[in-house]
Order: structure tokens, then sequence, then C-alpha cells
């Protein structure tokens, strides 16, 4: 019954959002976001977040962090059920693409590539540019715990475009090592806590990670690269893809891998730096001990 309860309230939700133009729920996101974030709370995360990133920032310039990024979040919420009526193949001024050239030189070679971005801007947007750019590459996805919205979630994707698999639990990993084999490109999100992944420097604080990409770019000898997309206005973005990253240099494997985890970190820290109110602060990134040598 409470499953029901909450897919009645997203049924509505998508409803009441999608009767908007895509610049209205946009900006409808954004006021929602600003009101109901700082009340949250994630909101006392991201705070501390910010001041472990931005130890010389004054309180007002974090609040003022905080509230920019809940208008991010919020626009996040009020884009989503519209992204079906968005410019996806970026052949306009609202969706630009810059990197199209690395994807058509990898997309020419046919072989599997393995991209990891991050939380950034609307990250749904930058998944779908991405899928209707490299048809041959799936999505990770963490499952939503209510199965009735999840559902709707996996099945909106599909209608843009964008294939997925669930990357949690030995299943997931096999599932993109399967994808990797058959000729598939992968796509997963490395900015988040991993507890099972390894030990980085993520703004020079220890920072569980997912070592997955770098081990199966590795296995597979498959290019690392790196993807981000940035919120110019409203809903307009700019998705972008790099030049893949270099080959570590460590002959031993599991250095390499952690000088590839570590790399990976530093795109996803100079992305953050770049557009600081753009970036999912929302969850526990580092370490427990750092979060409690910081409260004192």
């Amino acid at each position: 019954m409470g499953w029901r309860a909450e897919a009645l309230g997203w049924d509505g939700y998508q409803s009441l959002v999608r009767a908007m133009s895509v610049e209205a729920a946009s900006d409808f996101g954004a006021s929602v976001g600003g009101r109901l974030g700082p009340l949250l709370s994630p909101h006392k995360v991201a705070r501390r977040n910010m001041e472990l990133v931005f130890p010389d920032a004054g309180a007002r310039e974090i609040d003022a962090l905080l509230v920019a990024m809940w208008d991010n979040i919020g626009r996040l919420l009020g884009e989503f059920p519209n992204l079906h009526r968005m410019d996806l193949k970026a052949t306009g001024e609202s969706i630009r693409l810059e990197g199209r050239d690395v994807i058509d030189e990898l997309a020419a070679k046919g072989d599997p590539v393995v991209f990891v971005g991050g939380h950034f801007a609307n990250w749904e947007v930058l998944a779908a540019v991405l899928a209707n750019a490299m048809p041959k590459c799936r999505m990770t996805y963490r499952h939503a715990n209510n199965p009735l919205i999840d559902r709707r979630i996996v099945n909106q994707r599909a209608a843009y475009g964008v294939e997925i698999f669930a990357p949690k639990g030995e299943a997931g990993a096999k599932e993109a090592l399967k994808a990797l084999q058959t000729g598939h490109s992968v796509a997963l999100m490395n900015d988040q806590k991993m507890n099972d992944g390894i030990e980085a420097p993520f703004f020079g604080l220890p920072a569980m990670t997912a070592s997955g990409p770098a081990r199966m770019a590795l296995k597979y000898d498959a290019p690392l690269v790196p993807m981000s997309v940035v919120r110019r206005h409203g809903a307009n973005f700019t998705v972008k893809v790099y030049e893949p990253l270099p080959r570590p240099q460590a002959a031993d494997r599991t250095q390499a891998i952690l000088e590839m985890v570590t790399a990976v970190n530093r795109f996803i820290e100079a992305r953050i730096l770049e557009t600081p109110a753009q970036w999912f602060w929302v969850h526990r990134r580092f370490a427990k001990n750092v979060y409690r040598k910081a409260a004192g």
C-alpha cells in the first residue's frame, strides 16, 4: 500500500509537470527545490561537504552555494518528466554537445569504451545525449527502492533511448562485463561513495571510490573517457565528452587501478570547481572518520 501511495504521488507530480513547457517545469522545480531543500536532512550533509571541500569559505559563501545547489536539483526534478521533449540529439541551441568528434572517432573504431561521469547539473541529460550519440552504450542505474516507481523510471528512460543495467552487486558487475565482451560500451557515474571500492584521494581527503570503471578499462584495454554536463541557464545545457584519460604508468595492476581511479577523482574535482553549485553535494562522499574529525 505504501508503494502504491508513493507511485500515485509520483504519477500526480509527473502529470502536473508535463502539463508545463520544459522551461516552465524547470522554473517550477527550482521554486519547489529552493523552498523544500533546506528543510531536509541532506541539507546538513551538503553543508558539511562544502565546508570540507572549501575550508576557507565563509558562512555566507556556503549559504549562497546551498541556495544555488537546491535551485539546480529542483530544476532537474522539473525537467526529468519532460526529457522526451528536449533536443537529446543536441542539434540546436538548448543542448550542445562538445566533443562529438571524440565520440565519432571512438564509434568509428568499433571497440568498446568505458565512459565515466558524475552527478552534475542534469545528469539525465548527459546520459540521454550520450545514448543518442553512441547507441551501443549501456548506462548504469541504481534501482529505486519502490519497484513501482522503478519500473516507471526504467520505461521513461527507455522511451528516450537510454539502455540501462543495474551496477550494484555481483550480478551488475557481470552484466557490465558481458556488455563489454559483446562490443557494447558502458557509462558509469563515478563520483559517489562506494564502500567496497578502493580508497583514493578526493580533494585531499580519503574517499572510498568505485574501481569498476578502471578495472574494466584495463581488462578490455578500453579507453577510459570522462564526460560531464553543465547547465548554462534554465533548461539549457552543454554536454562535454573529453579525450580519453592517459593509460597508467604503473606496471603493477593494483597500482595501475589506483592511478586510474585517482585520475577520475581529479577529473571530478576539476568539474566541481568549475561549477560548484551544480554537483550533487547531498551524499556522504568521505570516510566516516573525516566527518567525525570535522565535527570536533
